[in-house]
């Protein structure tokens, strides 16, 4: 049994391995240096399979190894882990496990898929949500208001340098975990492998996202058992239909008072007007504000 984790985890956009600065100049010729994010590869391993080769910015590579894992069905509930060995210098990580794996056939069956950083999808992937029935645990407006408040203004490595994504675990109004990197994937697989490595539960929580509600988003949440996955950005006519095929509720285009929710109304206790909530400026003004949507 691990030790709980010391909550919240917040991006540290100050850590030197994650940025490096790059000089060049601006639109008037003169020079400037800016922090660019870091992008490595790191390749994952379980037991003495070769899985992937991801691209990361390297914080954090059990988490992802982990969640990337358990979030392609590679890992199964009932699995014992034994070791997970991160080698910085060869940027290799390998997860070990009571259970003999053997994955030949899957790993050549991979998808690639649209978004940041490509993420990938194998071919099997949907199978695991043959039968899937989310809880119905409710969820408040008022919630998703004060989660958004907080998120987009929370010290992060976009706000540092841009080029980046991030996912953040919540309960209720509070963010728990917030990870990020170059593809929305690796985000979200972070938080898959924090909740796997701590044994936190799922049916009462929330995922946000910064980036685009695609299928993968859609599934990958639906899989790791979290009922509500929110966004700023906007959604993916796929992302919607599985959403509603395993009754998430689905909620983007969050700015300001506004957002729309596609799938999963019925779990929505609307227990605040929303003229109360402070509304962002139009789109001639909102060149500041659209800094928290971390790019569609």
């Amino acid at each position: 049994m691990h030790p709980a984790p010391q909550l919240p985890v917040f991006p540290n956009p100050q850590d030197p391995r994650l940025t490096r600065p790059v000089s060049g100049h601006d639109q008037t010729g003169a020079p400037v240096s800016i922090a660019v994010v870091e992008e490595r590869p790191l390749t994952i391993f379980l037991n003495s399979q070769e899985i992937v080769t991801a691209m990361t910015i390297g914080d954090y590579p059990d988490y992802l190894a982990l969640g990337f894992l358990r979030n392609q069905g590679m890992l199964r509930p009932d699995d014992v882990i034994t070791g997970i060995d991160y080698d910085e210098d060869i940027e290799t990580v390998v997860v070990r496990t009571k259970r003999q794996t053997s994955y030949e056939e899957k790993v050549k069956k991979k998808t690639r898929t649209s978004g940041c950083a490509v993420g990938t999808v194998f071919g099997d992937m949907m199978e695991g949500l043959e039968g899937l029935t989310l809880p119905p645990t409710p969820l408040r407006t008022s919630w998703l208001y004060a989660l958004a408040r907080q998120i987009n203004t929370t010290p992060s490595l976009y706000l540092e340098a841009g080029a980046i994504h991030g996912s953040v675990l919540c309960h209720e109004d509070k963010p728990l975990v917030y990870m990020e990197d170059v593809g929305r994937h690796n985000a979200v697989d972070k938080i898959a492998g924090f909740m796997l490595h701590h044994g936190m539960r799922a049916d009462d929580k929330i995922l946000y996202t910064t980036g685009r509600l695609t299928s993968e988003m859609v599934i990958k949440t639906a899989l790791m058992g979290i009922p509500a996955l929110a966004s700023r950005s906007g959604f993916t006519a796929w992302g919607v239909e599985i959403a509603r095929q395993v009754g998430l509720t689905l909620i983007g285009r969050m700015r300001g008072q506004r957002f729309v929710c596609l799938s999963g109304e019925d779990r929505l206790i609307r227990d605040i007007d929303p003229s109360l909530i402070q509304d962002e400026p139009g789109r001639a003004g909102r060149k500041a504000s659209d800094k928290a949507s971390h790019n569609d």
